[in-house]
């Protein structure tokens, strides 16, 4: 019997000869293309919308190549202060490769894109793509990026990010895949294929340890990039408040130092390698957001890590944390200043309801927020 090999991280051998049933299967095995902004296992969002799916897509037989517009130099200056001239080369060569990336996407059966081919300019990639190539678009994104949100760092490429293009992407994908009903109640004005897919946690392989609340200081933590850390700043005269009555760290885990007037501040620079062992630090992790538009398109990423590792979340009930956070059972959510303190106090004082709350949470994840409950769901998209 004659056999071919199929690319892959893993090799398999396939027939080419076989019964019509089985080779309907097979078929359905496709070659697919991960269009993404930044580079692997750096960003967040990558993370947690598919990087970690990526075995489960090898196991069910697809194979994959990942091409990200930025480079890990670009990445690693993109949010700093100056560096111009090796941003705008970082850019051009992003979209150098993304040319030559057009050459080779015949090879591929589906273009999977996060939040977008290019991180400026009109989706012309995105249309070549679907109208010339007439390739599969699956278009996935877990915030509201139809709206403008760019740093203070990095005005000028805020002027040409081009917003409005996400309508369009929407309009030439074959799905799309989103973190929360805001954004797919957003993409059905223009495409009805839009199918829920949380972010979701690895509470087998990584988030899987569970807080021991040991006695030892308190410590409250927030983790997350420079481009949320504003929303901390509701929480300031909470903490000092507590501050002056019990004995407690703010710790922030972040890619910059955070400046806030508190006595009780830490930082810990971010680090994959620390990242788990950092996190089971807290006792009570935080977070805060306002409640505007672009809120509402986060996907509850904060509260979920907290959640997973047992460590009981204080969210303000925005968006899709008033889905992810039952009230006073596996979490606290809190709309006003007052109730921030109370639920702050409550958890301070009392080691019991911590690792109750903290119990229920991971419960939570685990049943609802995993890759374990919801790898059928992602793979689905590649029907």
């Amino acid at each position: 019997m004659n056999f071919k090999i199929i690319p892959n991280k893993t090799y398999q051998l396939i027939p080419l000869f076989l019964p019509w049933k089985l080779s309907f299967f097979v078929n359905l095995q496709m070659k697919i293309l991960f269009l993404v902004p930044y580079p692997s296992e750096q960003a967040p969002s990558q993370r947690f919308r598919y990087e970690q799916y990526l075995e489960v897509l090898e196991a069910s037989g697809h194979s994959y190549h990942i091409a990200s517009f930025l480079n890990n130099k670009t990445w690693s200056i993109l949010y700093k202060k100056g560096y111009n001239f090796l941003k705008f080369t970082g850019i051009l060569k992003g979209f150098g490769n993304r040319l030559l990336m057009l050459f080779g996407i015949r090879n591929y059966d589906v273009v999977f894109i996060h939040r977008e081919a290019s991180p400026i300019g009109p989706p012309i990639f995105e249309w070549l793509i679907a109208k010339v190539f007439r390739k599969k678009i699956i278009y996935d994104f877990d915030d509201a990026i139809w709206l403008s949100n760019s740093s203070q760092q990095n005005k000028l490429a805020a002027k040409l990010k081009w917003h409005k293009k996400v309508d369009k992407i929407c309009k030439w994908s074959y799905k799309i895949s989103v973190g929360n009903d805001y954004l797919g109640d957003y993409a059905r004005q223009f495409n009805p294929q839009v199918v829920f897919n949380p972010t979701t946690i690895d509470t087998e392989n990584l988030h899987n340890q569970i807080k021991k609340q040991d006695g030892k200081k308190i410590v409250i933590g927030w983790t997350g990039t420079h481009s949320t850390m504003g929303y901390l700043k509701v929480l300031v005269p909470i903490i000092k408040k507590l501050e002056g009555k019990y004995d407690f760290e703010f710790s922030v885990i972040s890619n910059q130092k955070p400046d806030l007037p508190l006595k009780s501040l830490t930082y810990k620079p971010w680090n994959k390698l620390t990242e788990i062992d950092d996190l089971l630090h807290f006792n009570i992790g935080v977070m805060p957001l306002t409640d505007d538009k672009w809120a509402k398109g986060k996907c509850g990423f904060k509260a979920l890590q907290y959640m997973a590792l047992g460590i009981p979340a204080i969210a303000s009930p925005v968006g899709v944390n008033t889905t992810i956070i039952s009230h006073g059972i596996d979490g606290y959510l809190c709309k006003n200043k007052e109730e921030w303190y109370l639920a702050l106090e409550k958890l301070i004082k009392d080691e019991q309801l911590r690792i109750k709350v903290g119990k229920n949470s991971r419960k939570k994840v685990v049943e609802h927020y995993s890759i374990l409950s919801n790898k059928n769901n992602f793979l689905r998209l590649f029907d």
